[in-house]
């Protein structure tokens, strides 16, 4: 069986990395680019290779200047003989208040986490529907895009810009049998304990996942997973969605009213006197 083909945006580091990992898992032949780490990019795929056996080109791609993201899908294409799966994934995170936003900052999330996700997105249906491929189209958004936070006006309306336009997008390429899908990472974390530790840096990510009901941050496989999932045939009618993994983060809203001994974040793995007679009576805490 001739094996699949993917683009994967962004893939030297973070989720990106996580993304490329799962897909090289899954039997596709990958296309992945860096912005600025070439040696991270090429370690990543030289490591993929190895470990999974497949093809991944490593390709530097300045995705935030006018037209890199459109040569970087028809190279990437081209190369792989083919393009079955795009993942736009390469972004930049700014929070700033209002007040002190700058042009600047605006004009570089604009271009880069959404103008680019969308005219990556129509060259890879163009050469789908030129090669009578029924492929997928899957954006790495954002929780945020649904749940607002103080100085992310500018990056969490663009990712809710993009969770929108998925669906008309969707619409447009449904004739073609090309299906289009965001997937929303809420807090994933990015570097390890042992990294940070390194560097003497607090581990955010662990104090955090305290706080998130399923009791951790995501990793980039988790990322990965959704996506790998997404792209298969057993979500073939999927189309059109945002799929938010998440462990739960947003899923609470303020607690107006927290009882003694409650989890202040408004959910609370207590709160069922079944739940607790059973645990206890099992000798769990």
């Amino acid at each position: 069986m001739e094996r699949k083909k993917a683009v994967v945006t962004g893939a030297s580091r973070g989720i990106g990395r996580g993304v490329a990992r799962i897909l090289a898992r899954e039997g596709y032949d990958l296309a992945i680019s860096y912005s600025t780490k070439r040696a991270e990019g090429e370690a990543v795929a030289e490591a993929l290779k190895k470990e999974y056996g497949g093809e991944c080109l490593c390709f530097q791609a300045s995705l935030e200047r006018p037209g890199a993201g459109v040569e970087l899908l028809e190279k990437s294409a081209e190369a792989l003989g083919g393009l079955d799966l795009l993942v736009n994934n390469a972004g930049v995170t700014r929070f700033e208040n209002i007040l002190d936003m700058t042009p600047e900052v605006f004009s570089l999330l604009f271009h880069l986490d959404f103008q680019n996700y969308i005219l990556m997105m129509q060259a890879a249906a163009r050469h789908m529907v030129k090669n009578r491929v029924r492929g997928s189209l899957i954006n790495i958004t954002s929780t945020r895009g649904e749940r607002a936070y103080a100085g992310d006006f500018l990056y969490g309306g663009l990712k809710a810009g993009l969770n929108r336009a998925v669906q008309s997008i969707a619409l447009d390429l449904a004739p073609y049998g090309i299906r289009v899908n965001n997937v929303a990472p809420g807090a994933t974390r990015i570097r390890t304990k042992e990294e940070l530790d390194a560097e003497g840096k607090p581990d955010f990510w662990s104090e955090l996942g305290k706080k998130i009901p399923l009791g951790r941050c995501g990793t980039p496989e988790d990322i990965g997973e959704a996506v790998a999932f997404l792209a298969s045939e057993k979500a073939s009618y999927i189309t059109g969605m945002t799929i938010k993994v998440d462990g739960g983060l947003i899923l609470p809203g303020m607690p107006e009213y927290v009882p003694q001994g409650e989890d202040p974040n408004g959910w609370s793995k207590a709160g069922s006197k079944y739940a607790e007679q059973v645990l206890n009576q099992n000798g769990e805490e």
